[in-house]
């Protein structure tokens, strides 16, 4: 026996197994300890490399999805190689070619593990033959999950851009999204759509938990950007809770269930390594609100409260400067925020 290939072997089907089964099955756990750092890391390197060509960052998230498979693929197929290495004689060529070499073994565990079955290569009898199965089994099992997993996340990734469109629909910043909602005395049709982006967040917050890799889809346009929207949905509902008159302000209840689903969506964050942003954003100016009519509190008043969401915001910006965005500032053109 050959105890160190075969110890290193059992380390890496290990690590490959556990890390698939985290990522995968494990809906509250996040990413594994591998693919956390892996898509931490590639997206640094995008960030670096692309800087701010929204086209190049965009391919960002197939390529972390892809090289998260390949490398559960090859840890489990370099585990399995090294396993059938620590024994005598574990393979056997029944076409008598020779000494059975690296590359041999290689083959043997990557038909057996995706079950070709050319059969020019057996196992030893005994234990070797039920290793053997093991091998298959975690091939099938390996295809199953991440073919499953593929499914879930490209459904994820289109139902996060719905949601984002749905939003910027109403503006493209927090004082769009005010002032569209105000019909000349109050904001009675903001339950519906508010209840709407409620439900979408809230699936789109069990899907980041599910599938940290929805962090990495990147999208061209800010306007179909899911952390454009949060930002300008979370500024919107600070301005209806302090930046509106009390007695004209929207049903309570809806925007604290909102803001809510917004704060559970940002404690999904750490899971992507998102820090908040060293020092707040600028805050929402409730002139141009004031000019177009809407009943607002004073400057003073509505700053004063701003102050106690210092955190939150922060948070927020951390959210737009690691998706290399730019602020949903009313004073950013659209097409300016979309270049960005």
């Amino acid at each position: 026996m050959k105890w160190l290939f075969l110890a290193i072997g059992i380390v890496l089907l290990v690590s490959a197994a556990s890390d698939l089964l985290w990522t995968t099955l494990w809906v509250e756990g996040g990413a594994g300890p591998l693919t956390s750092r892996l898509m931490a890391w590639t997206w640094r390197v995008f960030r670096r490399v692309c800087r701010q060509n929204s086209r190049a960052l965009a391919l960002a998230g197939p390529v972390i999805f892809v090289l998260t498979l390949l490398v559960w693929i090859t840890l489990l197929w370099g585990g399995w190689t090294l396993v059938f290495a620590g024994g005598e004689s574990t393979v056997i060529d029944t076409m008598n070619r020779g000494p059975i070499s690296w590359s041999d073994r290689l083959y043997f565990a990557g038909y057996t593990m995706f079950t070709l079955g050319n059969g020019d290569f057996v196992p030893r009898e005994g234990i070797w033959q039920f290793v053997t199965v093991l091998a298959t089994g975690s091939g099938m099992l390996v295809v199953t999950l991440t073919v499953s997993y593929t499914l879930s996340v490209l459904d994820a990734v289109t139902q996060k851009r719905s949601f984002a469109s749905g939003v910027t629909g109403l503006g493209t910043h927090s004082n769009a999204l005010v002032r569209t909602a105000w019909d000349g005395e109050g904001f009675s049709g903001l339950d519906l759509p508010l209840d709407t982006y409620v439900s979408q967040l809230n699936t789109l917050t069990s899907n980041h938990k599910a599938y940290p890799v929805l962090h990495y889809f990147y999208s061209q346009r800010a306007e179909q950007s899911p952390v454009v929207a949060i930002a300008a949905l979370d500024e919107a509902l600070t301005i209806f809770c302090f930046g509106i008159s009390k007695e004209y302000r929207p049903n309570n209840v809806i925007v604290t269930n909102a803001r809510s689903s917004v704060q559970s969506y940002l404690e999904t964050l750490h899971s992507a390594f998102i820090h908040p942003a060293d020092e707040a954003p600028p805050p929402p100016d409730l002139g141009p609100l004031r000019e177009s009519g809407l009943p607002t509190t004073t400057n003073e008043a509505f700053l004063a409260e701003l102050e106690t969401l210092t955190n939150r915001r922060r948070t927020l910006l951390g959210l737009i400067n690691s998706d290399a965005r730019q602020w949903p500032s009313s004073e950013i053109p659209p097409e300016e925020a979309e270049n960005g």
